[in-house]
């Protein structure tokens, strides 16, 4: 028999304050780890990401007979530009690991309903935002070409490596935001902020702003890619609207079972 005497067990999950800076540098120390393995490998194949990036000005190129490039404006503009690449290619590959390091170290604050609560938008938020930056991925060729048409004859388009990447990232990762939006929506519900026959009443403002969030994502001509891309949106609103109005009737059940006991 071992010698060493167990460690005593918290019950309610307490720790001291040393600990949590051990476990908060654990925490990150992983996280960071994921990031940084992720994003070597995007640097890796930047190269291969900013071929795909750039290929809507190929397509300029050929349906609107333009002149259309990407410059490098700066000696370190380049290097940049992988840099990001990598970076971001590292943070969305990665979520999955930090986003759990980072439920990881928050578990011990929550009690046992409230963990599998995290559990569950843990589990949802993370496919949805990597799926709606893939949506973003394939509709953002329409959308530089869409813009770059407005250009007037015989221009030659010019663009600087620093905003054509730093658009293409925002418009990819507000996508992905989008569809995590229906889940923050449930998270409200659940925190009793908003009822879920609020949420159900909206559907029309809802549906209006998605439709104008897609046609402007989406070119006018390409009426397929803005379906393709506000479906699953509206989908996930709805989605969201049920499962938010079934919680507030096991809430309602439980209250007044709470409420009759009561007055008993």
């Amino acid at each position: 028999m071992s010698g060493r005497t167990p460690r005593p067990r918290n019950p309610e999950g307490r720790m001291s304050l040393g600990q949590h800076l051990v476990e908060l540098r654990k925490r990150l120390t992983r996280a960071g780890a994921a990031i940084l393995i992720a994003a070597i490998a995007g640097f890796i194949v930047a190269e291969d990401i900013w071929r795909e990036l750039s290929r809507p000005l190929v397509r300029i190129a050929e349906e609107q007979g333009r002149e259309a490039q990407i410059n490098f404006t700066a000696i370190t503009e380049a290097f940049d530009t992988r840099m990001v690449i990598g970076l971001t290619f590292g943070i969305v590959v990665a979520s999955p690991i930090w986003l759990y390091q980072l439920w990881a170290f928050i578990v011990p604050a929550l009690h046992r309903k409230e963990k599998g609560y995290a559990i569950g938008f843990l589990a949802v938020s993370v496919p949805l935002f990597l799926a709606g930056c893939t949506a973003g991925w394939f509709v953002f060729p329409n959308i530089v070409t869409l813009l770059t048409s407005f250009a007037f004859d015989d221009s030659t388009t010019l663009l600087t490596a620093r905003f054509y990447l730093d658009f293409a990232l925002k418009l990819i990762i507000a996508i992905g935001v989008g569809f995590v939006l229906p889940v923050v929506l449930v998270m409200l519900n659940f925190a009793r902020v908003l009822m879920g026959s609020s949420i159900l009443k909206g559907w029309r403002v809802a549906i209006l702003a998605i439709t104008l969030f897609t046609a402007l994502a989406t070119p006018a001509a390409d009426i397929l890619s803005m379906f393709v891309l506000a479906i699953p949106m509206v989908g996930l609103y709805f989605l969201a609207a049920a499962v938010a109005v079934l919680n507030d009737r096991r809430v309602e059940r439980r209250e007044a079972k709470l409420a009759a006991a009561y007055d008993e």
